[in-house]
């Protein structure tokens, strides 16, 4: 309880050294979730026009996402997204520890598109079905050889244990 007073006590001191702290304080905590909710879907030209300038792209680069539900709003679709880890390394970016710039538009899923997520950036160097028929390949192959060499057992070779005079008892645990 008595760190509680104590915690008001520095925060009336700091109030009285600087009375504009708090406000400043507060001004920093308004940049709330909504604020940065989509607007509705444009529904014609102007709207358009003021929602691409809104996202830093040109009219004829913008498009919307369908109204599916997902809630995007006027949010542009960029298509596919490149992963972060496809871009110039040595590009002198803005913000390097994010490789972007300033007011680029990001993607409405860049959580999945960071460089510590999977990102597919070009084309695979085999299909499916070539990863399939290799798995499938190796498998039977290894199956083959088991049972190919099933009968040429692998195993040390081990003699019978020899003892000094065979047939005699070397050691009695009887009580004598």
């Amino acid at each position: 309880m008595s760190a509680i007073f104590n915690g008001l006590k520095a925060a009336q001191r700091l109030q009285a050294a600087n009375p504009m702290l708090f406000q400043h304080v507060a001004r920093g905590m308004a940049g709330w979730n909504k604020d940065y909710k989509p607007a509705q879907i444009p529904k014609n030209e102007k709207e358009c026009t003021a929602a691409a300038k809104k996202y830093y792209l040109l009219p004829e680069e913008y498009r919307p996402y369908a109204d599916n539900g997902l809630g995007y709003g006027d949010y542009p679709d960029l298509g596919k997204g490149l992963g972060i880890e496809s871009k110039d390394p040595y590009y002198p970016y803005d913000f390097p520890e994010h490789k972007r710039n300033l007011h680029e538009t990001l993607h409405a899923d860049i959580d999945l598109y960071g460089e510590d997520r999977y990102s597919q950036a070009e084309k695979p160097r085999f299909t499916n079905s070539q990863y399939w028929l290799s798995f499938v390949g190796v498998m039977s192959g290894c199956l083959a050889l088991y049972y190919w060499l099933e009968n040429y057992r692998m195993y040390r070779p081990v003699a019978v244990k020899q003892y000094p005079g065979d047939g005699r008892k070397h050691y009695t645990f009887e009580s004598e």
